[in-house]
C-alpha cells in the first residue's frame, strides 16, 4: 500500500480519488441536506457597515430590515407576473420567497421544484426552463440563502442549478432551445453568488485578522509582563543576596567583638550564620533560574533614590530639562522600595525622551507618613521632531513594580497634551525603623543598610 492510500473500516485501501469524491459528497450533504428544514428566522441586518454606519440615526434603524424589504419586493413582482399570466400557476413562486425567511435551505429546494412546475405547466413555453416569475424568485432565493450561509453552500447551489439546466434542456428543451433561460440564469446567478461569497470571505478575513491582532496583543502584553517580572526577580535576587551575605558575615564576626563570649552565644551566632548561608544557597537556587545565561550580576549596588541626581544629570545631557521637588522628611526606605522608585522614575523619564521630544519634565518625590509618593509629569511635545510610537511596555513594567509592593499607580494623558505618572508605595512603620543589636552593639540590621 502506498503512502497516499488509506484503509477503510473493513481494511481495504482507498485511493486519493475516492477520498476526494467522498469529501465532495460529504460537503454537499453538509451544506444542502443536513438540517435542510431547520428553523432559522431571518434576523435584521447589522448596521455597522461602511454605508449603513453613515446613515442618519432614524434611517439606520430601518436599514436593518433591508433584506426583508427586498424579499417583499420580489414577492410583489412574482404576484404581478402570476396575475398577468392569467393561469395563476406562477403564483406558487411566492412560496419559496416566503419560506426563505425561516428555512433557507428548504426554500432553495422548493424554488427548484417550483421552477420545474412552472416551466412544464405554465404558458411561458418560450422561456425554458425558468419562467419570468420563477427566474426572479429562484435568483432571489439563491442570493438570500448565500447571504445566510457560506461560500461553500453558494457554490453547491450553483452546481445544482447547472445540473438542473443541463438535464432540463437536454431532455425537455426540444424546439424551445432558441429561447432558453438557462444561460442567463447561470450567468446572473454566478455574478450574484460570487459577489456574496466575496463579501463573506472579506468579512471572515477581517474577523480572523481582528482575532489574531487581539491574541497578539494579549501575548505581547503577557510576554512584557513576564519579562518585567524576570527583571524584578533578578534585581531582588541581587538585593536579598547582598543582605543575606551581610547577615552571615556579621553573625560570624559578632562573637569576636565580645570578650570571653559564653558558649551559648557562640553557638547562637553559629546557628544564625548557618541558617543565613543555607537561606542564601536556597535563594540562589530558586531565584537564580530567572537569570539569562548571559546575565551577569552587577558589580555595583542596585540604584536607590540617593542616586537620583545622577539619573537626572544623564537625561539632562540627553536634552531633557527636568525639575526635581522633594517634600517630606527624607529618610532611608527599604531597598526594594527605593529600587522600584528609582526604576519607575527612570522609565517615566525615558518615555518622555521617546514620546515627547522637546518637552520638559518634573519629578516629585514625597516622603509621607506610611509610604512614598512619586509623580512624574511632562509638558506636551514641542518642535518638529515626531514622537516615537510606543507599545505601553514601560507603563506595564512600572505598574507591575507598584503592584508587587501593594501600591497604586495611575498613568494618564493630561488635558493640555502632557502626560502624568503618579504612584504611591506603602511602607510599613516597622520597615522604616532601623533596629540595632542591643546586646552586641553590632551594625544595623540588613534591612536598614543601603547597598
Amino acid at each position: 500500500m502506498t503512502k497516499t492510500e488509506t484503509k477503510t473500516a473493513t481494511g481495504k485501501a482507498r485511493s486519493p480519488e475516492v477520498r476526494w469524491v467522498a469529501g465532495l459528497i460529504g460537503s454537499l450533504r453538509k451544506e444542502l441536506f443536513h438540517d435542510a428544514f431547520a428553523y432559522r428566522p431571518l434576523p435584521p441586518m447589522a448596521t455597522d457597515g461602511v454605508i449603513t454606519s453613515r446613515l442618519p440615526e432614524r434611517l439606520r434603524e430601518y436599514a436593518g430590515w433591508l433584506l426583508h424589504f427586498a424579499i417583499a419586493v420580489c414577492v410583489l413582482f412574482a404576484l404581478a407576473v402570476g396575475t398577468a399570466n392569467g393561469t395563476g400557476l406562477d403564483l406558487i413562486t411566492v412560496a419559496p420567497l416566503l419560506l426563505v425567511l425561516v428555512r433557507p435551505i428548504a426554500a432553495f429546494w422548493l424554488a427548484l421544484v417550483v421552477t420545474a412546475i412552472t416551466g412544464m405547466g405554465g404558458s411561458y413555453f418560450g422561456d425554458w426552463p425558468w419562467s419570468p416569475s420563477a427566474f426572479a424568485s429562484y435568483l432571489a432565493v439563491m442570493t438570500i440563502v448565500a447571504i445566510r450561509t457560506n461560500p461553500r453552500a453558494a457554490g453547491w447551489m450553483w452546481v445544482v442549478t447547472l445540473l438542473y439546466s443541463t438535464v432540463a434542456e437536454t431532455l425537455f428543451g426540444g424546439p424551445y432551445m432558441y429561447s432558453s433561460t438557462a444561460a442567463p440564469m447561470l450567468f446572473v446567478s454566478a455574478l450574484s453568488l460570487l459577489t456574496v461569497s466575496a463579501v463573506h470571505i472579506r468579512r471572515d478575513a477581517k474577523k480572523e485578522v481582528a482575532v489574531q491582532l487581539s491574541v497578539n496583543a494579549v501575548e505581547r502584553s503577557r510576554r512584557t509582563l513576564l519579562e518585567e517580572r524576570t527583571t524584578i526577580a533578578r534585581e531582588l535576587h541581587d538585593v536579598v543576596a547582598h543582605h543575606m551575605s551581610v547577615v552571615a558575615i556579621q553573625a560570624e564576626a559578632a562573637p569576636y567583638r565580645v570578650e570571653n563570649p559564653p558558649p551559648e552565644l557562640e553557638k547562637a551566632f553559629a546557628t544564625i550564620r548557618e541558617n543565613a548561608v543555607a537561606a542564601l544557597t536556597e535563594l540562589r537556587r530558586v531565584l537564580g533560574v530567572v537569570r539569562a545565561e548571559d546575565y551577569d550580576a552587577p558589580d555595583a549596588p542596585q540604584p536607590t533614590l540617593a542616586d537620583l541626581e545622577g539619573l537626572l544629570s544623564n537625561v539632562g545631557e540627553a536634552g531633557l530639562t527636568v525639575e526635581k521637588a522633594v517634600t517630606g522628611a527624607v529618610r532611608e526606605l527599604p531597598q526594594g522600595v527605593e529600587l522600584s522608585a528609582y526604576r519607575i522614575i527612570q522609565e517615566a523619564l525615558s518615555n518622555v525622551l521617546r514620546h515627547a521630544p522637546g518637552a520638559t519634565a518634573k519629578v516629585e518625590v514625597s516622603y509621607v507618613l506610611g509610604g512614598l509618593g512619586l509623580r512624574i509629569v511632562n509638558t506636551p511635545p514641542q518642535g518638529l521632531v515626531k514622537p516615537s510610537p510606543g507599545a505601553g511596555h514601560g507603563i506595564t513594567g512600572m505598574r507591575e513594580r507598584v503592584t508587587m509592593l501593594n501600591g497604586e499607580m495611575t498613568a494618564r494623558l493630561l488635558p493640555d497634551g502632557g502626560y502624568e505618572v503618579a504612584a504611591y508605595i506603602p511602607v510599613a512603620a516597622q520597615e522604616e525603623d532601623e533596629p540595632e543589636d542591643a546586646g552586641t552593639g553590632a551594625a544595623p540590621a540588613p534591612d536598614g543598610e543601603r547597598s
